[in-house]
Parts: C-alpha cells; sequence; structure tokens
C-alpha cells in the first residue's frame, strides 16, 4: 500500500487506456506519455499495461506502507533512480522534485498500482471522470502481487527532443484559406497554460477559414488538431473528447504524441508535413 503525502500539482493513476469504447462516448484515456510508462514497468519486471502513477511537474511525496521497487521514466527528475529500479523501504518517503525539462514523469511499483478497474482500465479519465479520482493527500493506493522478473533495461533514457510535430494534412483542410497549412507549419507556436490532458491549447499565427460555420460533430483521434473560431490550434491528447464540431486541420502521428505530451507551458513547437522533420 502507498500513502499520498503530498500528490504535486496534479497526479493520476494510468496504464495504457480503455480503447474500444468511442462508439459509446467513452475516451480511451491513459498515459499521456505511453512509451515512458512501458518503460518505467519494464524497469520493476511489470507487465507493460500494467497501471502507475502520472505526474504533472513531478513534486509528490509517497509513503510507502509496505517495501517495494520502483522506478521512474518520462520527465527527468532530480531524484536518483531514473531510469532504474530502486528499492523503498517500509515505512519510507519517496520525495520528488520538478522535473529538469518535459512535463510528465512516471512511478512505476512493482505489482502494478492495483485501484478497482472501469470498463477494464484504471486510468482516470479527466473529461468523463471514469476511473478512480486524482490523487490528493490521504489517497490510499493498492499494490498488486509482482510478477515477472527485474531486469535492468540498458537502453538510454530518451533526452529532451526537438518539439517538431509531424502532420498529415486533413480531414478537413479544405474548410481553410489554402495558404493555412503552410501557415501551421511556417512559425512556431506556444503551449498556453489552459493545456491539460484534454487537449494542448497554442498560441501563434491564426489559421484562416475558407468556410463559415461549424460542422456537425464527428469523430475525434488523438492528435487532431481541431481550430475553434479564434483560429488558435487545439491537439487533442488522451482524455479528448471522442467527437467534436470545429474542423480538424490535420492530424499529428502517432509517434509525436510523446513529444507533444511532454510540452510544458510556454514551451514553442513547430509543425511540417515533412514525414522526418
Amino acid at each position: 500500500m502507498i500513502e499520498v503525502v503530498h500528490p504535486g500539482p496534479y497526479a493520476t493513476v494510468q496504464d495504457l487506456g480503455r480503447p474500444g469504447h468511442a462508439h459509446l462516448g467513452v475516451p480511451r484515456s491513459g498515459a499521456a506519455d505511453a512509451p515512458s510508462l512501458r518503460l518505467a514497468n519494464r524497469l520493476v519486471g511489470n507487465a507493460e499495461s500494467l497501471a502507475g502513477i502520472e505526474l504533472t511537474f513531478g513534486g509528490a511525496r509517497l509513503r510507502f506502507l509496505d517495501g517495494a521497487w520502483a522506478a521512474l521514466a518520462g520527465a527527468p527528475l532530480a531524484e536518483a533512480g531514473m531510469g532504474a529500479p530502486f528499492w523503498v523501504p517500509a515505512g519510507g518517503e519517496l520525495r520528488l522534485g520538478a522535473p529538469a525539462w518535459g512535463l510528465r514523469t512516471y512511478l512505476a511499483v512493482r505489482g502494478g498500482i492495483a485501484v478497482e478497474t472501469v470498463l477494464g482500465s484504471r486510468s482516470t479519465d479527466s473529461l468523463s471522470g471514469l476511473g478512480p479520482e486524482p490523487l490528493r493527500a490521504g489517497t490510499l493506493l493498492p499494490v498488486g502481487p509482482p510478477q515477472g522478473v527485474i531486469s535492468v533495461d540498458l537502453a538510454p533514457l530518451p533526452g529532451p527532443r526537438a518539439a517538431v510535430l509531424r502532420v498529415l494534412p486533413g480531414p478537413r483542410d479544405d474548410w481553410f484559406v489554402p495558404e493555412a497549412m503552410a501557415e501551421l507549419c511556417g512559425q512556431a507556436y506556444t503551449v498556453t497554460p489552459d493545456s491539460n490532458r484534454v487537449g494542448v491549447r497554442l498560441r501563434g499565427p491564426r489559421l484562416e477559414r475558407a468556410k463559415e460555420g461549424e460542422l456537425p460533430s464527428e469523430g475525434m483521434v488523438p492528435g487532431a488538431v481541431q481550430v475553434p473560431p479564434s483560429g488558435q490550434p487545439i491537439v487533442f491528447l488522451t482524455d479528448h473528447p471522442p467527437t467534436g464540431g470545429y474542423p480538424v486541420i490535420g492530424v499529428v502521428r502517432g509517434a509525436d504524441l510523446p513529444v507533444l505530451a511532454q510540452l510544458a507551458p510556454g514551451e514553442e513547437v513547430r509543425f511540417t508535413t515533412r514525414r522526418d522533420p
């Protein structure tokens, strides 16, 4: 069992999400930076699909009521233990600072965070409210039984990557003036403070429409670059709504979504239609 002494700015339980329910209006949710959660789980011998803790801007304090192996991956914190398993003794308190770069850090514990599943997932969905509530002081998190063998992953930890997102045009790029895609890719955008797990809101060049009015609601996917009447793009993340009525000028490639998930407010990001930026 783990007691949350202080959750930091925002912390949730996340696994790889609950796919297959979009027709019911249920987002996939899950870890915003899935490769980092997968790595943290591998480091402690877990299956990659087990639940861990997603920390936003670090800052958490966690008391381990029972001794356990743990690992951290994603946005690097100053503490020892990034990218390698470490032992936390019974009664020990793990104190985590702010990341040196990036936004989201993942803590995996051997056995996984064993909160109750909802529609097959332990993920907190910030949009629909499904899954466990965001962590707060006093939250008790059960830990599952150990499985597998701890084997140190010798692959190097990822460092900060250039914030360039590869985007595929469409499906509603015809709702914009012909030069809008070049405008999207021509200058940097800044991540705004009202970004969250639903979507990353950007400030920069205005994307002008060729058509007025709104679309009927239609299906959305992670990475969809939706443009409201303000002309300022929003890129959907894991807790995005299944449908939306604003036109989508393009979709960020799935391989670049972990880069998007690590962008902090005030950072700049660029788009490109090239396959390799």
